[in-house]
């Protein structure tokens, strides 16, 4: 039976493999701001930037460094074994994964998006275009083991994104989300993500040690994601996705709390819609926000954070 996503990032995780390491933390020069939001009955948080430590503080697609994406695109050739289904040329076999997946990915920007000004491109889809070409040239992977071609190309876009972007939770991410669960608040995710990024999250928390099922700390019924909803921060359907999910739990915009590190991607949105909103100021890396941003009623937040923990001094009763 083939592996889930889950289980084929633990096959990974044993195998000697090389993988990039997320960027050293710099705290910016920002003190926090921890007001008592009493009324507050669920928290949603972001994830990249937020609960997930990542360069550029999101997930891309192409890595602005050439050497960083050519080395993550020829590991993935060679991974899973697409070289002799390719254009034999002379040249690293990155150098044409590279124009490959590079065409797939315009392509897919290009596509018509009724009614949703910030469409997301799913990852998994990327690499099944890429498949489905090396397919024409006689491409054949392995069945049983990687299972159908959307659990397959799932597979591979963890794999070439863990080798493009290294990923671990934020200093205090798993005591964050305990504090919470144990104040007896919902919580759930409101984020930018793809088919891999719930397992990212699940393999950081681990790290940290974390005592609570994420089931428990994270409600399955409470996560929306770009990838399932078709748009991206800001875009407000993925918002209203979130609110909906609320509303079903009778929990009202006011009662809600969003934690994010980008004023006007994560939390302007939030705010417009009637959540309340807390900014992640622990990382120069993630953190967008202009003095300007910070004073405007508009989009200031109504709590500053600059280490997770500091979430229980701000909710609860």
């Amino acid at each position: 039976m083939p592996m889930t996503l889950e289980q084929y990032a633990e096959h990974l995780a044993a195998r000697d493999l090389v993988w990039p390491a997320p960027p050293e933390v710099q705290p910016p020069k920002a003190k926090p701001h921890l007001a008592r939001l009493p009324k507050v009955r669920a928290v949603l948080w972001n994830l990249y930037g937020t609960l997930l430590n990542v360069f550029n503080g999101q997930m891309v697609f192409e890595h602005p460094t050439k050497f960083v994406m050519d080395i993550a695109l020829e590991k993935t050739v060679q991974e899973f074994k697409m070289w002799s289904s390719m254009t034999r040329k002379p040249g690293q076999p990155g150098d044409y994964m590279g124009d490959l997946y590079r065409r797939v990915l315009s392509d897919l920007r290009l596509l018509p998006s009724p009614k949703e000004k910030h469409p997301e491109i799913l990852s998994e889809r990327v690499w099944e275009e890429v498949v489905k070409k090396l397919q024409k040239k006689d491409y054949k992977y392995d069945i049983v083991f990687y299972g159908s071609l959307s659990d397959f190309c799932r597979k591979i876009a963890y794999f070439f994104h863990a080798s493009l972007q290294g990923t671990a939770c934020y200093e205090g991410a798993a005591p964050a989300l305990e504090q919470v669960h144990e104040l007896g608040l919902k919580q759930g995710l409101l984020a930018d993500a793809q088919c891999f990024s719930f397992v990212q999250l699940q393999r950081g928390l681990t790290q940290q040690h974390c005592d609570v099922g994420i089931d428990l700390l994270l409600d399955p019924a409470l996560r929306s994601f770009s990838c399932a909803v078709g748009g991206r921060k800001p875009s407000e359907r993925l918002f209203k996705h979130a609110l909906t999910q609320l509303a079903a739990q009778r929990i009202t915009p006011e009662q809600v709390l969003h934690v994010g590190s980008r004023l006007a991607l994560d939390l302007a949105p939030a705010k417009k819609l009637g959540m309340r909103t807390a900014l992640y100021a622990g990382d120069k890396e993630s953190l967008q926000a202009t003095p300007e941003q910070l004073k405007n009623p508009a989009t200031r937040p109504d709590a500053m954070l600059t280490e997770l923990t500091q979430i229980a001094e701000i909710v609860g009763p």
